[in-house]
């Protein structure tokens, strides 16, 4: 009886004709993917079973932050090119990303505050606070902080990849000299700003998204930008509340590993704004 004979006897789908099965001098599945390094980087420091589900979130992040810094930046590129088109997709992946990121917290959410008790003290002081790709994201966007460096001077890698952001436009920047640009009254002191700052809100912005939410036939490509922008900072909220309240449910009011206040320091983080102006023109429409 052949193989094929005995597959088939067996109720099972032989392989199709073409499928390659010698792999042994072609690039594979692995191979491409560096899956060999990828899922060896795994190492619980205790003998906790669900230390792995912790380190593989954080591990899963990390990996997610690394395509939103690929886009924002691809977004704040084409912003320069004047490519809106190819930005609101960069804004859109980014937006999706944070959703897949929210979803994922009730993944850790299944941690009880007993099991994290059992293995929270191997973490000593690692804590998602020292994540220079997630504070890559918010310089990307507008939330700098020249004091966060500190945080990464013995990580001379992290620390010349913020140094660069900190000194670096935001998106927002280059979306609002790409508005200038196309004749949209955006001030000089605006397009001038040192960028190095955190945003703050500017007033004389908002009569300029006013005109731009009023007249959306004539801005189309401008309006639909901003409320790409709109949806981004909803997703990227929506992303920090669960945090926070996966936090608290874990942990409750503790500290942070990495010092911080915990719940209190996620909770203030929520009245952070990328875009405040793109909220504030609500007010005033109509």
């Amino acid at each position: 009886m052949s193989t094929d004979d005995r597959t088939e006897d067996a109720g099972l789908r032989p392989l199709e004709e073409g499928v390659r099965t010698d792999l042994a001098a072609e690039m594979t599945y692995a191979d491409y993917l560096g899956l060999e390094r990828l899922l060896s980087a795994q190492h619980p420091l205790s003998d906790h079973p669900d230390e792995l589900l912790f380190i593989i979130q954080h591990q899963t992040t990390e990996l997610w932050f690394t395509l939103v810094l690929h886009e924002l930046r691809g977004v704040r590129r084409y912003l320069d090119e004047d490519d809106v088109s190819r930005a609101r997709k960069g804004l859109a992946r980014v937006k999706h990303i944070f959703r897949t990121l929210t979803e994922q917290w009730s993944v850790l959410a299944t941690l009880t505050p007993t099991e994290y008790g059992e293995f929270r003290g191997v973490l000593a002081s690692a804590s998602g606070f020292q994540s220079a790709q997630y504070r890559a994201v918010e310089f990307l966007l507008g939330n700098k902080h020249p004091g966060m460096l500190k945080v990464f001077e013995s990580d001379p890698p992290a620390h010349a990849m913020l140094a660069e952001l900190l000194d670096s436009p935001t998106v927002y920047d280059a979306f609002l000299r790409q508005l200038a640009r196309q004749g949209h009254p955006i001030p000089a002191e605006v397009l001038e700003r040192d960028v190095s700052r955190p945003w703050v809100q500017q007033a004389a912005l908002v009569p300029v998204f006013a005109e731009i939410y009023g007249d959306t036939e004539t801005h189309w490509a401008a309006y639909a930008t901003c409320e790409d922008l709109v949806d981004l900072e909803d997703a990227f909220q929506l992303w920090r509340f669960r945090h926070l309240r996966t936090v608290q449910r874990t942990i409750g009011f503790k500290t942070g590993t990495g010092g911080s206040s915990g719940v209190g320091f996620l909770k203030r983080a929520l009245d952070l704004t990328f875009f405040p102006e793109l909220y504030e023109v609500r007010t005033v429409l109509g």
